[in-house]
C-alpha cells in the first residue's frame, strides 16, 4: 500500500479533518507500536511500509535497542493500553480516548497493509488489551 493512500484510509476511518493530523497520528502510533514490538518483528513491519512511515517504526527502535544488538535482538518495551495510549496522545497531541479510536483506525489500515501473518505475529506478541484494537483482535474476542 503506498503512503497516500495509507493517510487517505486513516483520515477516512478516523474521521479527521486533515491528512496533516492523518500523517501524525499513524506515525504516532506506529512509532509506539514498535517500541511495544521485539526489534526482529518491527524491522519486518517497517518492511512492508512505504518509507515515509517505515522511518517511524525504524526509529522508535533504534532509540531503545541496545548498542549492537542483532537482527532479532529486544524483547520491545512492556507496557499495556495505558502507556499506550498515552504516548500516542503525547506524540499525537490529543487526549488519551480520541489517542485510542485512532490507533484503532490505524491499526485497521495496518492490518491490510501487512501480510497476514505478519499481523498475526504482532498480535501475538502484544497484551490483551492493546490486541483489540487490532482487527485480528477483536475478531479473536468476538469468536471467544
Amino acid at each position: 500500500m503506498h503512503h497516500d493512500e495509507m493517510i487517505g484510509k486513516v483520515q477516512a476511518l478516523a474521521q479527521l479533518p486533515d491528512r496533516g493530523s492523518a500523517e501524525r497520528v499513524t506515525r504516532a502510533v506506529l512509532g509506539t507500536l514498535a517500541e511495544r514490538l521485539p526489534a526482529g518483528l518491527a524491522r519486518h513491519v517497517a518492511a512492508q511500509l512505504p518509507h515515509e512511515l517505515a522511518a517511524s517504526v525504524r526509529e522508535a527502535t533504534q532509540a531503545w535497542e541496545p548498542p549492537g544488538a542483532g537482527p532479532s535482538d529486544g524483547s520491545g518495551e512492556r507496557f499495556d493500553l495505558t502507556v499506550f495510549a498515552g504516548r500516542i496522545a503525547g506524540r499525537a497531541g490529543t487526549n488519551e480516548d480520541t489517542a485510542l479510536r485512532e490507533a484503532a483506525a490505524v491499526l485497521e489500515v495496518l492490518d491490510a497493509a501487512l501480510a497476514p501473518e505478519l499481523t498475526e505475529k504482532v498480535a501475538g506478541v502484544l497484551p490483551g488489551d492493546i490486541r483489540e484494537l487490532l482487527p485480528v483482535g477483536r475478531a479473536a474476542e468476538t469468536a471467544d
